[in-house]
């Protein structure tokens, strides 16, 4: 897979980018070829291995096709990890984070929001949900051509259900 200036990608470990250069760098003695990835949310600047795409998983934003299946993914009433205790789950679910895989994300933010709605998460699990969100956030945005403020909605439509009529 290749990618050219200007084209958006998506690290599996730092979500949306923009390819900004590919620059010819030396390192231990070898000249290699590197994509600079300005990632979108943190405005980190990552570099990629053109030789290592594959390896790492850095990938093509998803279609507005598959942005819906990642959505009905969120609204699936499966359950992906049912490991006990929290720290399993926790391994478990940093897994599919870092697969990169746009549905196993969504399937961390399904999980994690309905646990919590259970009970109180655990400091890192509270972190791998925001990090799902935003990861999912900015390439649904992406995908489907609209804000991220509505992508937020539309996620919280699906995970937070309206309270019972009264």
């Amino acid at each position: 897979m290749e990618f050219s200036v200007g084209e958006k990608a998506v690290h599996p470990a730092h979500g949306v980018g923009e390819v900004t250069s590919i620059e010819k760098r030396e390192i231990a003695g070898m000249k290699k070829a590197f994509y600079i990835l300005k990632i979108a949310d943190s405005g980190m600047t990552v570099m990629v291995p053109t030789d290592g795409v594959e390896r790492l998983g850095l990938r093509n934003v998803i279609s507005k096709r598959d942005a819906k299946k990642v959505l009905d993914v969120l609204k699936s009433d499966e359950v992906a990890v049912t490991s006990q205790p929290w720290n399993r789950r926790y391994r478990e679910y940093m897994e599919m984070l870092k697969s990169g895989s746009p549905f196993e994300v969504a399937k961390v933010l399904r999980d994690l929001s309905r646990l919590r709605g259970e009970k109180d998460l655990s400091f890192g699990e509270r972190r791998l949900l925001e990090q799902a969100r935003n990861l999912l956030v900015s390439e649904l945005a992406l995908a489907r051509g609209v804000k991220e403020a509505r992508v937020e909605k539309d996620i919280d439509t699906i995970l937070v259900p309206p309270p019972p009529p009264a």
